[in-house]
């Protein structure tokens, strides 16, 4: 069974860090770009940073640039996104997917993270 799982979420002070693992079983990570998406309550899904299969290209949304770094070790069949500087607005369930390209088509998802970000 092919499968994305999430993890390293939690709760967190505004200004610090966390890192969100993506962990693939069933596939073979390294054929995918795969993208973090977040949603927060009452918000729509959106996407925040994305990375190609080889990892030579990534992208990030303009209110995570800067702070937030998405990596991959395709040897591990894992993707990474590096958290830090985390404000409240930052809080959401994250998500990963598994794209043939970055804002392509979502062929896997995982079944998300909490981040919560509060004092």
């Amino acid at each position: 069974q092919s499968q994305l799982v999430e993890s390293g979420g939690g709760l967190v002070q505004p200004g610090g860090s966390l890192r969100l693992s993506c962990a693939a079983s069933g596939f073979t990570l390294d054929t995918y770009a795969i993208g973090w998406f977040r949603q927060a309550p009452g918000k729509e899904r959106e996407g925040v940073s994305c990375i190609s299969r080889s990892g030579g290209s990534t992208d990030y949304a303009n209110s995570v640039k800067g702070r937030f770094t998405i990596s991959r070790d395709n040897a591990k069949n894992t993707v990474y996104l590096q958290m830090n500087s985390l404000k409240p607005e930052d809080t959401a369930v994250y998500y990963c997917a598994a794209q043939y390209v970055c804002f392509g088509y979502q062929v896997y998802w995982g079944q998300g993270t909490q981040v919560t970000v509060s004092s």
